[in-house]
């Protein structure tokens, strides 16, 4: 599967709630402020044991660059009443993504800019 189809699949499993289902390879990595987690099996049993805080999300995607078996997205994730604006590099791998980094501020405090 291309890239493209490829992150576009990982937004809709998302918003399903299908996580189980993510197309990521067993070697998976995704790095974020909270830290790495390394392996499929890890990061599922991650969101798993938080599904209240990772599940019910919509996406609105605002940006996306692909080259080769890279792909930047920027995205607003709205859970409720909480936003959040992420920007996330995929790295595909024989037809699943094998890395995510992502970008966001996980605090709660908005600074004034004139």
């Amino acid at each position: 599967m291309e890239l493209k189809k490829l992150v576009k699949e990982w937004f809709e499993i998302w918003e399903k709630g299908d996580f189980l289902n993510l197309p990521i390879s067993e070697n998976f990595k995704h790095t974020s402020p909270y830290g790495t987690i390394q392996g499929k099996k890890e990061y599922l049993r991650l969101i798993e044991a938080n599904k209240d805080k990772f599940l019910g999300h919509h996406f609105e995607i605002h940006d996306e660059i692909y080259h080769n078996n890279r792909a930047c997205v920027r995205y607003t994730a709205t859970h409720e009443d909480s936003v959040l604006s992420v920007s996330e590099w995929y790295f595909y791998k024989e037809g699943q993504i094998e890395e995510i980094i992502a970008y966001y501020n996980i605090e709660e405090e908005r600074i004034k800019i004139d």
